[in-house]
């Protein structure tokens, strides 16, 4: 059996270094002619982490990453609202990881070069259409580079590409396009001092109306006593305009920075971090609705292909690592292709499908929010303000959302 996986993303490397694990031959194709370290931070819950571990990455991780220790919500004020322990600060077997999203990328494409060689790789080639029998999948893409067709027979096809997925469009041609809840994010990096304990991910204000969270995500920069801290801006806005729903769409300094005046979060001038990025991407939060089925026959979705969803709970690079593990070990398992890929959507469809609609309910931002409007000049006391059983709210919001990994 031959994989043939469409996107070299996180999802389509976690899933062609799994299926070499496993001894499935797999091959990886982007449409993009250059594979770069693209995006900003992201978070790999412990589940995830285990998983990669499992690959032979932990050595890479820990010294590229930052295990995040805590998380500690703020009012818009600086004052602190909650805080709990994350990874192995709390108990987990394995850390939680905040890292950046192209050194993770980077690492794993190197990871398949290494272990796979370099033709396991093909980059240029849009993925246009496939058809499949009892015996394979025959897939036809465009080369960018030299215009021409080219054409893939495997025994398994999976799309691992993304939101805008052009193998999900072949197997749902009348999806509608992905819903926006309303809230803008900018996203970008800043070099800084370090705040909290070195390894402390913060949250400010509520999605009511703005919310800012930053983290460090570089071992490299905590070891030079430095903080490579990752921050996003989100503001609930009126529709202006067509949301670019593009994890590289630029964002500008002055549409963001005006609804950050004056904060100032565990130590930090928020205002300063923002504008002390040298790029601001800016992205919609967007999801798609949950579908019933992600396989058809040898042809099946994972990822943000198969299951994109807000980033709420650390869970998009944690969901595509999970259905990666999962893939390979189900086709490993299976008699045939087919019964593989339908073993593998019954692991993890249910469990993927509802940390999406999770996702849309965030009950901890309703006490964030609550807070803004019971305190809207701050306060002294959190215990003044909320009740110890509305505060458990934010925790247990946490725990569902992650409930499913």
């Amino acid at each position: 059996m031959k994989v043939l996986v469409v996107g070299g993303g996180i999802a389509g490397l976690s899933a062609v270094l799994s299926l070499h694990a496993m001894g499935i031959e797999a091959v990886v194709v982007d449409s993009v002619t250059e594979m770069r370290p693209l995006g900003v931070g992201i978070n790999l819950l412990p589940h995830a982490t285990a998983e990669l571990i499992e690959l032979g990455l932990g050595e890479q991780l820990a010294t590229t990453a930052i295990p995040t220790a805590e998380v500690v919500h703020f009012d818009r004020w600086g004052n602190e609202i909650w805080r709990e322990l994350r990874g192995m600060a709390a108990g987990h077997r394995w850390p939680q990881y905040s890292v950046h999203r192209g050194e993770l990328q980077d690492m794993l494409l190197r990871s398949v070069r290494e272990r796979l060689g370099p033709s396991a790789v093909r980059t240029g080639l849009r993925f246009v259409s496939a058809t499949q029998n009892e015996d394979g999948v025959h897939s036809i893409f465009h080369d960018r580079v030299r215009d021409t067709t080219v054409e893939f027979d495997s025994g398994v096809l999976i799309g691992a590409d993304g939101l805008h997925s052009a193998v999900r469009a072949g197997l749902y041609p009348h999806e509608p396009e992905p819903s926006w809840n309303g809230i803008r994010m900018w996203r970008g990096t800043t070099m800084a001092r370090p705040f909290g304990s070195g390894a402390t991910m913060i949250f400010g204000g509520s999605n009511h109306a703005a919310k800012f969270v930053a983290y460090p995500i570089s071992q490299a920069a905590r070891q030079r006593g430095r903080a490579l801290i990752n921050w996003v801006a989100e503001v609930r806005l009126p529709k202006i305009g067509d949301a670019v729903a593009s994890w590289d769409h630029r964002g500008r300094l002055e549409d963001v920075l005006p609804h950050y005046d004056g904060w100032e979060l565990a130590g930090l001038d928020v205002g300063s971090v923002i504008a002390g990025s040298e790029r601001i991407l800016e992205y919609p939060m967007v999801d798609r609705d949950p579908v019933p089925r992600w396989t058809f026959g040898r042809i099946t979705l994972m990822g943000d292909a198969a299951h994109p969803m807000y980033p709420v709970g650390s869970n998009g690079g944690s969901q595509a690592i999970l259905d990666a593990r999962a893939l390979a070990i189900a086709l490993a398992d299976a008699a045939d292709p087919a019964a593989g890929l339908a073993a593998y959507e019954a692991a993890r469809l249910a469990p993927a499908n509802e940390t999406v609609l999770a996702n849309r309910d965030i009950p901890m931002d309703r006490i964030l929010r609550l807070v803004a409007e019971r305190a809207p000049r701050g306060f002294d006391r959190i215990e003044d303000v909320v009740t110890p059983d509305e505060l458990r709210v934010i925790g247990d919001g946490y725990r569902r959302t992650s409930s499913a990994l």
